[in-house]
């Protein structure tokens, strides 16, 4: 193998007299290194844009979200919160309840979700940071917080005590209902904040507190619809889930952050494939030149081939000489390309080089996984273009 390595980098870096080999090896290194330097370029691009849309998550879904199996709402008494709370792992956690609703607003109307929260839930989530106009919940008088795109719709502002916010829930019931006014509990509320974290939340929930909630949907004091926990750093999401199933003797669901927004991890997570397998693609075709530029090399060396094999080279030494230049062509431009994209990367995250808005830089990222990636989509499809080449040796040996 010593004796293939070395003639391999002699005809990789030696000048060739034939300038057509020349031009023809340095285009097919040129490819190699735009196909790794792109490769990598679009997936941290793709992954700083992914972390992007999933921060905008992060303010509302929890770690961990204890649903019932079936039905609308579950019992959680104080015993059974305290042993919540006792499990290793569980940091906070918040009772919380969920129904769709109706504003009702100076003649104006918008179907939401009211979510009414405890006050662990600002330890649980980050909604806090999310308000820019107003303040959080206050438990002494009823209160709700909404979001930006429902201010809008409704015309809102925060502290209007002249003109109070109207929540419409259907009365539950059978029977005929003879006086409209009948069919709903209405209550009217305080706006104390307004929150902004992107166009679809902001035009869906209404916080307020849980008293405020169970009172608007005629539920007791133990009756919530779902519990919402936050776990310590390197917790085991599996044991914290055995213990709180252990803890319900209902069915209960027990999703994680990634089962919450399902629809939205398989939208990325598909978008990252088609983008991966497009410029993998372009990178085959790149691969091409090496393959290209073997054969000439072959070619160009029929001659020093037949004095290697009448000096006792045998085939196998002989293929694997040009089997290692086209290896360690691809190794060098893409380890090139990868360097070199990698400090785009890192000065796009200093110093912000391309910007959506002017105050927001493009998101990218820079990840181990990422790295590793480009790397074994190189060494793969190098291989087989090395390999695929190399076998031309033994046809120059024929002649």
């Amino acid at each position: 193998m010593k004796f293939s390595l070395y003639i391999a980098r002699r005809y990789l870096f030696t000048k060739s007299s034939n300038n057509a080999i020349n031009i023809i090896t340095i285009i097919a290194a040129i490819g190699v290194f735009a196909g790794a330097f792109s490769l990598f370029i679009v997936l941290s691009g793709f992954s700083g844009l992914r972390d992007f849309s999933l921060s905008f998550t992060n303010a509302f879904d929890p770690d961990l979200k204890v649903l019932p199996a079936s039905g609308k709402t579950i019992r959680i008494s104080e015993e059974r919160a305290g042993e919540i709370g006792q499990i290793k792992g569980v940091t906070h956690f918040s009772k919380v309840i969920e129904e769709r609703v109706f504003l009702d607003y100076r003649s104006k109307n918008h179907t939401a979700f009211i979510k009414g929260v405890d006050e662990n839930y600002p330890q649980v989530n980050n909604i806090e940071n999310a308000i820019y106009d107003g303040a959080w919940l206050n438990k002494n008088e009823p209160q709700v917080v909404v979001g930006a795109g429902i201010s809008r719709l409704l015309g809102l502002s925060v502290f209007n005590y002249n003109d109070l916010l109207s929540i419409l829930v259907p009365k539950p019931g059978k029977g005929q209902i003879t006086n409209p006014t009948d069919a709903f509990n209405r209550k009217q509320v305080i706006v104390s904040g307004i929150y902004s974290v992107n166009e679809e939340l902001d035009s869906k929930y209404v916080f307020s507190n849980i008293n405020f909630a169970q009172n608007l949907l005629n539920l007791d004091k133990d009756t919530f619809t779902a519990v919402e926990l936050k776990l310590a750093p390197g917790a085991d999401t599996e044991a914290v889930s055995k213990e709180i199933k252990a803890i319900f003797s209902e069915d209960i669901i027990i999703k994680n952050r990634a089962e919450l927004n399902e629809v939205l991890y398989k939208m990325l997570n598909t978008e990252n494939l088609a983008v991966y397998l497009i410029f993998t693609l372009v990178l085959i075709i790149a691969l091409f030149n090496v393959v290209g530029s073997i054969i000439m090399v072959i070619l160009d060396k029929r001659e020093n081939v037949k004095t290697l094999f009448s000096l006792g080279a045998t085939p196998n030494q002989i293929k694997n000489i040009f089997f290692l230049q086209g290896m360690l062509m691809c190794f060098i431009g893409g380890i090139i390309g990868l360097g070199c994209s990698l400090i785009l990367i890192y000065l796009q995250l200093q110093y912000d080089l391309v910007m959506i808005t002017p105050t927001l830089p493009y998101p990218v990222s820079i990840t181990a996984e990422n790295v590793l990636i480009v790397i074994l989509t190189i060494g793969i499809l190098g291989l087989i273009a090395s390999y695929i080449a190399a076998g031309r040796s033994k046809k120059a040996l024929a002649h």
